[in-house]
């Protein structure tokens, strides 16, 4: 069952009213990368001689990191021989740009200013790597307000895997189950679910996957950040 806004179902608010804490994914959640992701592999396409891929193409692809952009540029996988090295080549023109035309989704600042006023803690759990997420963390001035930060390589497995979101429960010292997890790819939704949490889709955000943020199976689908404010108002803090 999802529901956009909570006063089209109130007592369904119930699984995020048990919530003492949110946790968000970072690419396409809660910062628009995807201008800067898409330069990096723009770059590589522009060292071969090759004419740029559309950012229209390339934008629903950025919550997939390396894996998602490469392949929509060169139309490679993790498979092929070549990528591991293009993989490299990607993340070193990235690390080199990582906050050129980056900002938070309109709307974010007042999420999670309301959340701070509140004393509601928030984290973020991403599959981006710690050499790439904690400058730009930092950089956005998330890095002191965040309660937690876990990247893809954080523990041994990223997501859909539960692991980093249970890492990040841990960090807080709330238990999984009252723990909310917002995020705009159905990795993330998975994750959530067998982390034993609530989940939110960001309708919003790139949603990259064949079938759209309602068939994700998420508790909630926030279609823009207004309506996810209105979500989280039910999150109270322990």
């Amino acid at each position: 069952m999802t529901q956009t806004t909570p006063e089209q179902n109130p007592a369904h608010c119930a699984a995020l009213r048990a919530c003492d804490a949110v946790l968000f994914d970072f690419d396409g959640t809660l910062a628009d990368t995807a201008p800067d992701l898409a330069a990096a592999v723009n770059q590589m396409r522009h060292a071969r001689g090759l004419a740029p891929t559309p950012y229209e193409k390339l934008r629903p692809l950025a919550s997939a990191g390396a894996r998602g952009l490469i392949g929509g540029a060169f139309g490679i996988g993790p498979d092929d021989r070549e990528f591991a090295a293009m993989r490299e080549e990607f993340l070193a023109n990235y690390a080199a740009n990582l906050r050129v035309e980056t900002a938070l989704f309109a709307g974010i600042d007042a999420v999670l200013d309301d959340l701070d006023a509140r004393g509601v803690r928030w984290g973020i759990v991403t599959n981006k790597v710690a050499r790439l997420t904690d400058p730009l963390v930092k950089l956005m001035h998330l890095d002191t307000r965040a309660a937690c930060v876990v990247s893809g390589d954080t523990t041994p497995y990223s997501k859909p895997h539960p692991a980093p979101l249970l890492h990040a429960a841990q960090a807080l010292g709330i238990d999984a189950t009252r723990l909310v997890y917002v995020g705009d790819d159905l990795r993330d939704v998975q994750a959530g679910h067998a982390a034993g949490m609530a989940t939110i889709a960001a309708g919003y955000g790139y949603c990259g996957n064949v079938e759209p943020p309602a068939q994700w199976n998420a508790d909630f689908v926030a279609d823009t950040t207004e309506s996810l404010f209105a979500l989280l108002q039910h999150v109270q803090p322990a």
